[in-house]
């Protein structure tokens, strides 16, 4: 099912220089599912045509309020709307929130979303040293603790850039969806570790990170804490390493890491307060004396590979009753080897679940999985995020 299927989101635009952005913003909520209808300041208007944006959301832009009380009708108590949007928000925008100043259509519908309770998301984007401003901050602080939902702005050549359409729509899924996991904090490993051979080769292998990154955004949108630390991106990935300015999740702490020991120690320090562990990371398995300078070409060489540590066994120790969940790689293609492997660590270490799969999968979108548990076992066939979604689901009933 769609992320947003079903899902009236108002989207409100307002005069920052980001608004050319809200054509796309509009087009990638329907794609997932959403309704779209879009108020505007008139300073928006001056920046992106109120055409341009009826035709992203297939509906008529309003720019001016009417007899028609059309920011009740979107945003009443028994309005049309599920959550109201407002991306970009300017500086003055976030003063007026704060301060419950209505004179745009868009902080009038503020005005009235709030004191409707329904759910509101902003995500601010103006010059850095202006989201600086005290004044600015004290605001973001005061409507926040309303319930208004923040997108934090990525920090780039001195601005405050609007958060991606991935993180904004991930915010919108995860105020206007249920969460059973709200309060509970999940810590997720994704991606691989390298071990360094000497200061330009390593030892990794190909994980793309994509799994754990989706199962760290399933388990956001149902309103968990998010913890997600991330080694390096395999060879046959195309995306960035996540990072708290470009990762998909809003407002999860994301921890980069590069060795085994380092993403141990980082998932040690996260699970002390953890509800749960996802262990989906591929780690290294062994690792070797770094040389000091880069090893000369051309000649044989032998490396001493020695083994790196568990993490799952490590965290074990620590917490001997926090629920983990395990996933096993295999390169046999046999089922039944897949599934006595998976059991094996599952009895060792006293998994909650294992997710099994084949090694084909790696980076890649698709992916085949046996859900392994102590007395069943649940065959998958999708993309990883949908996978992502079974996982999040059964955590439900685990922690």
């Amino acid at each position: 099912m769609p992320q947003l299927e079903d899902v009236n989101v108002v989207l409100g635009v307002t005069g920052s220089i980001a608004a050319v952005k809200t054509v796309e913003l509009a087009h990638e909520l329907r794609r997932r599912g959403a309704s779209v209808k879009a108020v505007m300041s008139e300073s928006a208007s001056g920046i992106v045509h109120p055409n341009a944006v009826g035709y992203a959301t297939g509906n008529e832009a309003v720019t001016e309020l009417s007899w028609r009380v059309e920011h009740v009708e979107l945003c009443g108590r028994d309005g049309w709307a599920d959550v109201l949007l407002i991306a970009p928000a300017t500086a003055n925008t976030v003063g007026k929130l704060a301060a419950a100043i209505d004179d745009t259509p868009v902080t009038t519908t503020a005005t009235t979303a709030l004191g409707a309770d329904v759910p509101v998301v902003v995500a601010p984007a103006m010059h850095e040293p202006m989201y600086d401003h005290p004044g600015v901050l004290a605001s973001l602080e005061r409507i926040e603790s309303w319930g208004v939902d923040l997108v934090d702005p990525r920090i780039e050549e001195e601005k405050a850039k609007i958060a991606t359409e991935d993180a904004i729509c991930t915010a919108v899924a995860r105020a206007t969806g249920e969460t059973p996991l709200a309060g509970e904090h999940v810590v997720v490993t994704a991606g691989a570790t390298a071990e360094a051979i000497d200061p330009v080769r390593v030892l990794t292998n190909r994980s793309s990170g994509r799994m754990g990154r989706a199962v760290a955004r399933a388990c956001y949108v149902r309103g968990a804490d998010v913890t997600l630390i991330h080694g390096p991106i395999g060879p046959h990935s195309v995306e960035k390493p996540a990072n708290s300015h470009d990762e998909t999740l809003p407002d999860a702490d994301v921890i980069s890491v590069e060795t085994t020991a380092e993403m141990i120690e980082a998932t040690r320090s996260a699970c002390e307060t953890a509800s749960v562990l996802v262990s989906a990371a591929a780690l290294a398995d062994y690792t070797t004396d770094e040389r000091d300078g880069k090893i000369r070409s051309g000649t044989e060489r032998e490396l001493t590979l020695e083994p790196t540590a568990k993490l799952i066994d490590t965290v074990r120790a620590d917490r001997p009753d926090l629920p983990i969940v395990g996933f096993k790689t295999e390169t046999s293609g046999d089922e039944q080897a897949m599934i006595d492997a998976a059991r094996d660590v599952l009895d060792r270490v006293g998994l909650a679940f294992v997710v099994a799969n084949d090694a084909s999968v790696m980076g890649e979108d698709e992916t085949s999985a046996l859900l392994v548990h102590a007395g069943d076992v649940a065959s998958f066939t999708g993309t990883k995020a949908d996978l992502a979604e079974e996982i999040a689901r059964s955590l439900g009933q685990v922690v």
